[in-house]
């Protein structure tokens, strides 16, 4: 009884956070992110890396952005603090200032990434600190990132099958050139565990920049199977 009260609290929070997100569309448009992460354990010590993300200005259909990422790790300690080095291709397809007409643009990322992740309780934690390599069309930029997630089991001790958890990140994004803010993403969410190594997300994430923000929906598959 005490479980089931708990879901739904948080899923009458999680409803309240969609109506805000809706009610303040008219300052912000809310898009959608439709995303696959996949995670394949090679060995104990090296992954691969996988990713793909199909972002749109709506639900669905008016395409914002799509982004491929790969990449290979290596686990300094036993399945813990991930070194990766990984290449993204982005191709983006923003409005022009009149609203009416699209550009279209790629670009292509080198990157390298060192992840952390530890618990605390029931609490399961992770660091990412990333530096990307950015090939523009206008030019040659280097990024930093900071990404810290909490996941939160529910019904079970660990994120596993059949299990129900909470989800929340933040992200901060900085320049190395001018304009050293360049983002700032906050996200919560609710996951649901299918297998110990698969499970899906779904929540809202709000994109704040230094002249506003943008509201998104998100719909995440993570793949964890490993190839051996």
């Amino acid at each position: 009884m005490y479980f089931r009260l708990k879901v739904i609290v948080l899923l009458l929070l999680f409803k309240g956070l969609l109506t805000h997100q809706a009610a303040t569309a008219q300052d912000a448009d809310t898009g959608n992110w439709l995303m696959y992460f996949g995670n394949q354990a090679i060995n104990d010590r090296w992954n691969w890396h996988n990713e793909i993300q199909y972002r749109s200005y709506n639900f669905i259909g008016d395409t914002e952005q799509l982004l491929l990422r790969t990449g290979i790790g290596y686990n300094l300690s036993e399945r813990n603090n991930n070194l990766l080095l990984g290449y993204g291709y982005i191709h983006s397809q923003p409005y022009l200032t009149n609203g009416l007409k699209k550009a279209k643009m790629d670009e292509h990322r080198i990157f390298q990434q060192f992840i952390n992740r530890h618990t605390l309780g029931r609490v399961y934690i992770q660091h990412r600190l990333r530096a990307e390599e950015r090939f523009l069309p206008d030019g040659f930029k280097i990024r930093g990132r900071y990404f810290v997630s909490l996941n939160i089991p529910l019904n079970q001790s660990t994120v596993t099958k059949n299990s129900l958890y909470v989800s929340a990140y933040n992200e901060l994004f900085v320049n190395a050139q001018d304009n050293l803010f360049d983002r700032n993403r906050v996200y919560a969410g609710l996951g649901y565990g299918f297998h110990r190594a698969i499970r899906v997300e779904a929540g809202m994430m709000s994109q704040i920049y230094s002249n506003g923000h943008r509201n998104q929906l998100q719909l995440g598959f993570y793949n964890n199977l490993p190839l051996r």
